[in-house]
């Protein structure tokens, strides 16, 4: 099964890494490291709760205006 790793740079070093599908994340050092982190990390929740993927996983990005008004609290 293939799904989706999404990794971003860690405030205090290294990278979170975000697997959308089953919204599990977790971290590491490099992002060798934070992607097998996060492959362990589905491998154990999907054990617990199997998870249907329907048709190709489709990735973008978007660009927003960096002075983007803060959402409300």
């Amino acid at each position: 099964m293939q799904l989706s790793a999404v990794l971003t740079p860690a405030e205090e070093g290294g990278y979170i890494a975000h697997n959308p599908e089953t919204m599990t994340t977790t971290d590491g050092e490099t992002i060798e490291e934070a992607l097998a982190n996060l492959k362990e990390a589905v491998e154990l929740y999907l054990e617990d709760a199997p998870l249907r993927v329907r048709g190709n996983i489709l990735l973008s990005t978007i660009t927003v205006n960096d002075n983007a008004p803060a959402a409300a609290a």
